[in-house]
């Protein structure tokens, strides 16, 4: 049984003017709120959430005399414990200027929030929880990081969505072009990766390794004929007929099969003449305003069509340069989904900032953290888990030493990764916990074990006793013979007498 203890060291800081009537007791104090997040029988896990509350320092006194909001945040930013996992929410009073009129927090781009008082501590301290929940996890992006691990387990909605916890990631941006005798596409992929994705990716490389690449596939073409359409004079595809569009593009993209990562794909689909404008509906029938559509944990498709020419007599194929800041703002919102950041349902009355060109805000990356150190450690339990019944299972086993230290270090790893997590050292808990994941799957996919696991002993004498059978014929029948002989000697004294 695991039991997950997740800690989230919270400072509550007050600015003057905005302390509750009813405090506790004199600031600073320190206070616990623990939650228990129901996973299954054999699985629990409880969120602490550690609060300090105090007042503001000098510095931070000064950082919120700002103009706005966001360059509040900004001041206070260097002031706050930046670790990894951390929250820092600074309260100011009711009727500061900073949160426009009915907002009541806002949620900066690092690891802190300003969060308008509230007359009451119980008031207030409802608001503080709904943030830290935000910013760190909630009980279903946790449920969904263990459902695939945990079988009797609710999966949330997102745990079939959300890519699983790897080591690296392998991103493939593909453009088709099934129809080059009408169109000559160009697209800058590689300054939109470095413009665009590459900061995304930067802030995610805590998480895994990523590599990039990119290839143009003519003649390549979507599965589904699309449906035309005499009103609007354009061909469409509907929601229901999008699973198909994949399957065949799947076969000619090819990186997949040799990849030891998951694979995103990213796909550009430019219309053939033929079809164009091509546009995609949702299942009520309604234009898609991206033109574009996911698939869970494989990728996107946005389908850009191209302007058809002004006069008639165009000259064949035409030019076309690819609009690259509209494309990337498709991938990379669907990045985000893969990925499992999209925004939860946040109360109105929250104010986000935009993380600007980094693509995610630190809290973000840390909700991802949460939930693959959660997902990381349910792996290795499974890994390990699976390898012990194997073995039991093979009588005629030999377990190097290699083998065993990379179980002891998993085991070790794992453990370690639940006691950081437990003390609120989210950056530490990830790192032991990807050794963990590391270990196990190497001890699993050991080249000793596996000869074991594919030639039980059956499968030996259905593979030797062919090649025994003629050696074995020869050498059985003039074993007969002797014995044959023996008995007639035996036989023959008597006889004499």
């Amino acid at each position: 049984a695991a039991q997950f203890q997740l800690s989230v060291p919270v400072a509550v800081v007050f600015a003057p003017g905005s302390l509750p009537r009813d405090p506790l007791r004199p600031l600073p104090f320190r206070d616990v709120r623990e939650m228990e997040i129901p996973v299954n029988v054999r699985t629990s896990v409880t969120s602490r959430y550690e609060m300090l509350y105090r007042s503001t320092t000098a510095q931070e006194e000064a950082a919120l005399d700002a103009a706005t909001a966001r360059e509040a945040v900004a001041a206070l930013h260097p002031l706050q414990d930046a670790a990894l996992g951390s929250l820092t929410m600074y309260v100011v009073p009711e009727t500061s200027p900073l949160l426009p009129q009915g907002i009541n927090a806002y949620v900066g781009k690092h690891r802190s929030a300003l969060v308008r008082a509230a007359g009451t501590l119980p008031a207030l301290r409802s608001r503080l929880q709904q943030l830290t929940q935000v910013m760190s996890f909630t009980a279903s992006s946790i449920t969904a990081a263990l459902s695939d691990r945990v079988p009797d387990g609710q999966p949330g909605p997102d745990a079939r969505r959300n890519l699983k916890s790897s080591l690296g990631y392998e991103i493939t941006f593909s453009l088709l072009n099934p129809d080059p005798k009408s169109h000559d596409v160009h697209w800058a992929i590689e300054d939109a990766v470095t413009r665009y994705v590459q900061p995304v990716l930067d802030k995610l490389s805590l998480v895994a390794n990523f590599s990039v690449d990119s290839q143009i596939l003519y003649y390549a073409v979507l599965g589904v004929t699309p449906r035309y359409d005499k009103e609007s004079s354009s061909f469409l595809l509907s929601a229901h007929s999008l699973p198909h569009v994949i399957n065949p593009v799947e076969a000619r993209l090819g990186s997949s099969a040799a990849s030891l990562y998951p694979v995103l794909n990213f796909l550009l689909y430019i219309p053939e003449r033929s079809h164009s404008p091509l546009y995609i509906q949702d299942k009520d029938g309604a234009p898609v305003s991206t033109n574009a559509f996911h698939s869970p944990r494989w990728g996107g498709i946005v389908v850009y069509n191209v302007e058809a020419p002004a006069s008639p007599q165009a000259s064949l194929p035409l030019h076309v340069d690819v609009d690259m800041a509209r494309v990337m703002e498709v991938f990379l919102a669907q990045l985000r989904l893969l990925f499992g950041l999209s925004r939860e349902e946040l109360p109105p009355e929250f104010l986000l900032e935009s993380p600007g060109n980094e693509g995610l805000a630190d809290w973000e990356l840390d909700r991802l953290l949460w939930a693959h150190t959660v997902e990381n450690i349910a792996t290795v339990a499974t890994t390990l888990t699976s390898l012990a019944q194997l073995l039991d299972k093979i009588g005629n086993i030999v377990i190097k030493d290699d083998v065993a230290s990379e179980v002891y270090r998993a085991v070790a790893s794992a453990q370690s990764a639940m006691d950081k997590l437990a003390t609120g050292h989210l950056h530490s808990a990830f790192q032991a916990s990807k050794e963990a994941a590391t270990s196990s799957e190497r001890a699993f996919f050991d080249p000793s074990l596996l000869h074991l696991l594919y030639f039980p002993d059956d499968q030996k004498f259905a593979i030797y006793v062919p090649l025994f059978l003629p050696m074995a014929v020869p050498i059985l029948l003039s074993l007969a013979k002797i014995i044959r002989e023996t008995r007639q000697k035996k036989k023959e004294p008597t006889k004499v007498d």
